[in-house]
């Protein structure tokens, strides 16, 4: 039992890790927090990674019972995560980052913490959902969770948790990153980020169309 719950954590793990990819996501969180306050970014990134962990613990425990209730299916997931990453990648491609960029000075503690709030928007969409958390990271939490015993699924929201911490971990070390690229490579890269970010958009609705074309086929009767 033990050591088939290993083999299951270091499955999931490694599962969790290639399809999250903190690695790829991160340029994405230098992107989207250029010209944001040190402590901004930092709250930025637990908000993400958290939102990120809160999403798959919710699909992990009640996925299939909130996929049933609402009517969802993964290929219209798949689609509307899609169509929400191409229009960041899309504003990466014209040169922006976060929707609101906080001055050195700002008059009043209230407009402070109103432009606060709205940068770390971008914490939960894109860069939580569906980013970190998109529809492959909820359909692999939901096919984790299948396995018989609850046992299986709290290894499954471990998993992620190391994930998740190793993803803040690397959004926090995006200052040093900034400073090794400069500001004149950083905009490049924010523009072939962008034109990733866009491509694997149009990548995941294409996945989605294919899909409900497919179950389509599938329900047309027999001639």
């Amino acid at each position: 039992m033990l050591n088939d719950l290993i083999t299951f954590g270091l499955t999931a793990l490694a599962g969790y890790f290639a399809i999250a990819n903190p690695i790829s996501a991160t340029p994405i969180f230098i992107a989207l927090t250029q010209g944001d306050r040190p402590d901004v970014k930092r709250k930025v990134a637990l908000h993400a990674v958290l939102t990120a962990i809160f999403v798959v613990v919710l699909f992990s425990i009640a996925g299939k019972l909130i996929f049933e209730l609402f009517g969802i299916t993964m290929s219209a997931l798949r689609i509307a995560g899609g169509i929400l990453v191409s229009l960041v990648g899309y504003q990466m491609l014209q040169g922006h980052s976060s929707t609101v960029q906080v001055p050195k000075e700002v008059e009043g503690e209230e407009g402070a913490a109103d432009v606060i709030e709205a940068q770390l928007s971008v914490a939960i969409s894109p860069l939580g959902m569906p980013m970190i958390a998109g529809p492959g990271t909820i359909a692999t939490a939901v096919g984790f969770a299948a396995n018989p015993g609850f046992l299986y699924t709290l290894v499954s929201i471990a998993a992620f948790l190391v994930i998740g911490a190793l993803t803040y971990l690397m959004f926090i070390q995006a200052p040093r990153i900034v400073r090794f690229l400069g500001a004149t490579n950083l905009t490049v890269v924010t523009r072939l980020m962008g034109l990733i970010v866009a491509t694997i958009g149009v990548g995941m609705m294409m996945t989605g169309i294919t899909d409900t074309v497919r179950e389509f086929i599938v329900t047309l009767p027999p001639h």
